[in-house]
């Protein structure tokens, strides 16, 4: 166990990150194994997200092939498009003809707003940018701080945030499941708790969360994941959900480590397992903040 959302046999990470002329921002890429079921849950009042409507368990396709995590509000959601193009190109998606080249990448992002901070406001992710973080995807110990989606990333309008992740293991009766989670905290508002306060209310936010398990959920059980996930954002930041926000949490589900069949029983571990979730969304916040570095007009958060 490393600490990082890779403790998740199967998922790689891809960070591409631009600083320096005019550039504050970047593009990290969740690529999750064939065959893994995907949820969302969007709480934030000013979301930037793409292909989300796909995660909804009454929808056709119950898997996802990726997911994007990028900077440049809603200018930078056409990375998804790179990361489509990556995926297409290797035969991975959800497949609609009978020729191996004949499938469509189903990759859901989500934006956080850095318009604007490196100090040229149209330096914003491109397509291409998407695709080289998906060629740069590994099961390496994931990087933290001002790297990737992160690059850009502003706490309480005055302090440096970035990239955190964190990963714990659950009991299960087929000999237990890794829960994982990373986060690009963009927000409103600070650490819980800290001594800081929020400076001037910067224009947009957002605090992006991928978490991860290699539990066997059905689609609806992941959604739901990704709803629990939400309480370790509100234990993490305050204030949170908030009208200049568009907090948004992915969950993915790998399957390789199966429930009990009983219901009673699946219940059970179903609920230890969310509260994991959000204890590691609160863990990758708190990491987040604590692994950026200072970076022009913003420091790092104090304590």
């Amino acid at each position: 166990m490393t600490g990082t959302l890779t403790d998740v046999a199967g998922l790689q990470v891809g960070h591409v990150t631009r600083r320096g002329d005019g550039w504050l921002t970047g593009v990290t890429v969740v690529l999750p194994p064939p065959g893994t079921v995907g949820g969302v849950d969007v709480r934030g009042g000013g979301p930037g997200t793409h292909e989300t409507d796909a995660l909804d368990p009454r929808t056709l396709v119950p898997t996802v092939d990726a997911v994007v995590l990028t900077g440049g509000s809603a200018y930078g959601l056409v990375t998804a498009h790179g990361v489509q193009r990556f995926l297409a190109a290797r035969g991975r998606g959800f497949r609609v003809g009978a020729a191996p080249g004949e499938v469509v990448p189903i990759v859901p992002a989500a934006a956080v707003f850095d318009l604007g901070r490196g100090g040229v406001f149209g330096h914003h992710p491109t397509e291409e940018m998407g695709f080289e973080a998906a060629a740069a995807a590994t099961s390496e110990p994931v990087a933290r701080g001002v790297v990737g989606a992160g690059t850009g990333a502003v706490v309480g309008g005055r302090w440096k945030g970035g990239v955190g992740t964190a990963s714990a293991r659950v009991a299960l009766p087929a000999g237990g499941a890794v829960v994982a989670a990373l986060a690009v905290v963009n927000a409103v508002g600070v650490p819980a708790g800290g001594p800081a306060e929020r400076g001037p209310a910067a224009p947009l936010n957002t605090t992006l969360v991928v978490v991860a398990t290699d539990a066997a959920l059905d689609p609806a059980e992941t959604s739901r994941t990704a709803t629990a996930a939400h309480a370790g954002l509100a234990r993490a930041l305050d204030p949170v959900h908030t009208l200049a926000d568009g907090d948004t949490v992915f969950a993915l589900a790998t399957g390789a480590v199966p429930l009990a069949g009983d219901r009673t029983a699946r219940v059970g571990q179903l609920v230890e397992l969310q509260r994991v979730a959000a204890d590691g969304v609160r863990a990758a916040v708190l990491d987040g903040v604590a692994s950026a570095e200072p970076v022009g007009d913003w420091p790092r958060f104090p304590g």
